[in-house]
């Protein structure tokens, strides 16, 4: 059976202050009144009956997440006591489905991204799952065909086809300087894709892979799936998950996949507008602009002699007004107001990790 597994945890520091510990980016209703969570699991609807679509993320936001996602059943939320990267969170999910279902085909997708038209996005996950489910050796990812040399993104460096939709998978390439990056978007989409993040695989063939390439993270996994329907599974999750090796899943999984000859690593083309809203740049990507390059949301705003200006604050009967301002983020909350130059937008995280050391945990 299909299978959707949204990956939803991360701390969203680079959306600080509007992403706080208690309040993370993928629950805040800031793109026209929907979470990112929620958008997530609305580009699902009519591809998977809800009662097929699972959601992992941390257990402390189990609460936030049910409340504000009503539709979740709490059956359907796989619970991490802690995040150790994305190898091990997609290695629970598809641990777990794996032991109700021993021919689950997975989907995984992350709740950090805006993705359009929805009907594009279904018919290209749905080649995906086409893929996935020919073998027992197919591992499949979305590559995201390049708008411009981008440096924040990997690169899926492509080999001959595979199919109709799809391409074997020669190389995972790290996040480039700008030059490599230039290259890359110079040889054109049949050569390199964006590394989306996104999957499709058996559950069955994920956990031969990590037992293969990533054995003692495997042990642990298959630990905590043997006693997941047991009355001990939180004090084990507790015990056995804070050891698991802190890892993603294209370093442990895709990348030696890739290169060993008994395992085919295909990518199917996602030819759509796709965001990864990972940083205030990206979510003003996803706002009307007015003559002057300016954005705003969640605030009142008047700009005055300002140019490339973003506005973002959590209360609509608030003003923000600028005045001689180029190039700036102005975020605006009841705990805090966060400053900056647009281009230092990416050393928002390294602010974040100050205000903790300095003020408190209590601020983050």
């Amino acid at each position: 059976m299909r299978y959707a597994l949204i990956i939803a945890g991360g701390s969203g520091t680079r959306l600080w202050p509007m992403s706080t510990r208690r309040l993370p980016k993928q629950l805040i209703p800031f793109i026209g009144g929907r979470s990112l969570l929620q958008i997530a699991l609305d580009r699902l609807e009519g591809l998977l009956p809800a009662e097929q679509v699972y959601v992992c993320a941390g257990a402390d936001h189990k609460q936030a997440i049910l409340e504000a996602v009503p539709t979740l059943d709490e059956s359907r939320f796989i619970a991490e006591p802690m995040g150790r990267d994305t190898l091990n969170a997609v290695g629970l999910g598809s641990a777990v489905l794996g032991r109700s279902d021993p021919e689950a085909v997975v989907a995984v997708f992350t709740a950090d991204h805006v993705i359009e038209p929805m009907q594009d996005f279904q018919r290209t996950v749905a080649h995906g799952f086409e893929l996935a489910e020919q073998g027992q050796d197919t591992l499949v990812t979305f590559g995201i065909k390049p708008t411009y040399a981008a440096t924040a993104y990997g690169y899926l460096q492509l080999g001959q086809r595979i199919g109709e939709h799809g391409f074997k998978v020669d190389c995972f390439r790290e996040k480039p300087p700008q030059d490599v990056a230039e290259q890359y978007f110079a040889a054109g989409p049949n050569k390199y894709l964006w590394n989306s993040g996104m999957f499709v695989w058996k559950a069955a063939t994920l956990m031969r892979c990590i037992e293969k390439y990533a054995p003692e993270n495997h042990a642990s996994l298959k630990m905590v799936s043997d006693g997941w329907d047991m009355p001990w599974r939180q004090e084990m999750l507790s015990e056995v998950y804070p050891t698991l090796k802190k890892i993603s899943v294209d370093f442990a999984v895709m990348e030696p996949a890739s290169s060993d000859p008994a395992m085919t690593v295909a990518a199917v083309p996602m030819d759509l507008r796709w965001l990864d809203v990972g940083s205030w740049p990206a979510f003003a990507a996803t706002l009307a602009r007015d003559e002057a390059d300016n954005a705003a949301a969640g605030c009142n705003f008047i700009s005055h002699d300002s140019s490339n200006v973003l506005v973002v604050g959590d209360d609509p009967q608030h003003l923000v007004a600028t005045l001689g301002c180029q190039d700036l983020i102005v975020i605006r909350t009841a705990r805090a107001t966060l400053v900056c130059r647009a281009a230092d937008a990416e050393k928002i995280k390294d602010l974040h990790q100050r205000i903790g050391r300095q003020l408190g945990e209590e601020w983050l």
